[in-house]
């Protein structure tokens, strides 16, 4: 009977935890549950407890560093000998019973410590808000429908985050008697899990007082339908994956799903943003679009500036302050952060659409020194590699030669060896990039001075990715000249030109994948997508065991020449087939293999 009075004791912590969003009337922890139905007022502030436990995201983990992001091919980050979450898991410091991932607690209100207990805590929280609010008081009946979708809708969010982390699950549509038999327990599949997501998302899609957009601040970070549409569609997109869908083809299925949510989502007002309305701050460029999509809020609005945001968060997000921007001892800066590896600057393509390497096998050897080069690609040239590149680079990547607003002057990158900005492999070294790149795309164009603030809070969903949600399954499914338009769709806002009709389907699966990996960067997605692509069998030594960096070195006629060189001299941690999934809390794993029979833990752990 211990896991029943885990269970009780996960409601009660989650039934008094607290709350800071616009709801904040916590029910005394005291009351009966029907003193709290009898009351709308308190009903109300029953439903924001569904809130509760929403991630942080980008620069908020530990020291402010984006680690879901410096875990990933992505990026490298200067904390890396420092002890903290990402020095520990790149040198593999990790187990069942802690992970730096899953257990590191920061200090600074990132939500990234225990995602098993708190998204549980969420889940059984929404299913019980689902059972008790038809007998509930309410100001009228037109709020009883909405908060009921509000809360399936989020139950759906916790279901999604937990099988990004964990995989299978354990599918509850309800409450858990306490005197349940929990020897039947099991984990079920991903795709039973998705499928209890897809339902949950149709029954609020189904009900007519819940928005499709929030147009007021005061309903801010609320669930809506389009947060529903987005969901599933992730869902069943991680289903239908190799890592979780068990040897099913659910390609078809999720291809349907998905694009049934993007003509939903379009036909209620969501499309790109494709016009930059701040041309003095982010230039006018083809990519002048895609940065301040990311640098700025999108507004709660009926009629927003910005309606390509599905979902942001209501506090919380992209906080950056001198960190992950250009760090080198500059004047006003404090520590540089993670930085691009060699590895994401490879994956831009040049203007004319043909990527720089062969995206099949992208590098000859194990540690990435020796590039495998598109022999198709004329426009690339070696000894002057951020030339002719897809636009989107220059609003991630500052590289040698980018210039930036610093400080009401402008400043020239100099990465070069023995310049402003040149990297170091000195771990004790916070100042200087790994890599020889810094990184820009979360940082609002001349924004500088001692309180440097990116302005957006994080942003969860936006149509950009569900239509690579569409690509990717449209393809996997073999409807190639669907997925060839929603790609191209995403590419033409940043001036890309169309990818070619004649592309097989297997090609076209590896151009969306690398398409996913540029519109995407810095968002949190490559971490997830690098583990659904691979077999249960598989691991990531390919794209996260050996990472590059780029050597500049100024010759005497002003010219450079570039030398790749490995970031460390022993491969980074996390590469592994157990790292396919994080292991599931040892105590907990071994109390629920107890009552139930069954192994419960993640492979490897």
């Amino acid at each position: 009977m211990k896991h029943n009075i885990y269970i009780i004791l996960l409601f009660i912590i989650a039934f008094l935890n607290s709350c800071t969003d616009v709801l904040d009337k916590a029910p005394d922890g005291n009351m009966q549950m029907d003193e709290v139905l009898s009351d709308p007022d308190k009903v109300e502030a029953l439903l924001n407890r569904v809130y509760n436990n929403i991630p942080y995201k980008g620069y908020v983990y530990f020291f402010f560093d984006p680690a879901v992001v410096a875990c990933s091919d992505d990026g490298w980050s200067s904390e890396d000998s420092q002890g903290q979450l990402v020095d520990q898991y790149y040198k593999d410091n990790s187990s069942a019973s802690w992970h730096p991932m899953r257990d590191f607690s920061d200090g600074h209100g990132a939500n990234n410590n225990g995602y098993w207990s708190r998204y549980w805590q969420q889940i059984r929280l929404c299913s019980q808000f689902i059972e008790v609010i038809d007998e509930a008081a309410v100001n009228n009946e037109t709020d009883r429908g909405r908060f009921k979708a509000e809360a399936k809708v989020m139950r759906a969010f916790f279901y999604m985050e937990l099988i990004k982390w964990f995989g299978k699950l354990p599918v509850l549509d309800g409450t858990v008697p306490f005197d349940a038999d929990f020897s039947t327990l099991t984990r079920q599949s991903v795709y039973e899990v998705a499928s209890l997501i897809v339902s949950d998302c149709n029954d609020a899609l189904s009900e007519t007082s819940l928005p499709w957009r929030i147009s007021e601040g005061n309903n801010g970070g609320r669930a809506t339908k389009a947060l529903a549409c987005a969901l599933k569609s992730e869902a069943m997109l991680f289903a239908a994956s190799p890592l979780h869908n068990e040897g099913e083809d659910h390609w078809e299925e999720a291809y349907q799903i998905t694009k049934d949510a993007v003509s939903q989502l379009k036909a209620n007002g969501y499309m790109l943003f494709t016009e930059c309305t701040q041309p003095n701050v982010f230039g006018t460029g083809d990519a002048a679009a895609y940065r301040q999509l990311v640098d700025q809020n999108s507004e709660f609005s009926a009629t927003p500036r910005d309606k390509e945001t599905i979902y942001r968060a209501l506090n919380g997000g992209t906080f950056v302050w001198h960190i992950g921007y250009i760090g080198s001892n500059m004047a006003n800066t404090y520590k540089c952060g993670t930085c691009p590896t060699q590895e994401l600057v490879d994956a831009y393509e040049t203007i004319d659409g043909k990527p720089v390497l062969d995206l099949e096998q992208p590098y000859k050897d194990e540690k990435h020194l020796v590039p495998n080069y598109n022999s198709a690609n004329t426009l690339y040239d070696p000894t002057n590699p951020y030339a002719n590149r897809d636009p989107r680079l220059e609003q991630t990547v500052l590289f040698n030669g980018s210039q930036i607003l610093w400080d009401n002057k402008t400043v020239t990158i100099e990465t070069f060896t023995g310049g402003a900005h040149a990297p170091s492999w000195d771990v004790t070294n916070r100042m200087s990039s790994r890599t020889g790149y810094y990184h820009c795309k979360m940082v609002t164009p001349g924004a500088c001075g001692t309180n440097q603030i990116s302005n957006a809070n994080w942003k969860f969903y936006r149509l950009g990715e569900t239509l690579l949600n569409l690509a990717e399954t449209a393809a996997e499914a073999g409807h190639l000249g669907e997925a060839l338009a929603a790609v191209n769709e995403v590419r033409a806002r940043s001036g890309m030109p169309d990818l070619s009709a004649s592309l097989s389907q297997d090609e076209l699966i590896v151009r969306i994948r690398n398409e996913r990996r540029i519109e995407l960067a810095w968002e949190e997605n490559r971490f997830f997508d690098l583990r659904r692509w691979q077999d249960p069998s598989g691991d990531l030594s390919e794209t996260a065991k050996w990472f590059t960096a780029m050597v500049i070195t100024k010759n005497s006629d002003g010219s450079f020449t570039y030398t790749r060189r490995n970031i460390s001299d022993s491969p980074r941690g996390g590469w592994q087939n157990r790292d396919l999934l994080l292991p599931l809390p040892l105590s907990e794993a071994a109390l629920l293999e107890s009552v139930t029979g069954q192994t419960w833990q993640n492979p490897g752990w």
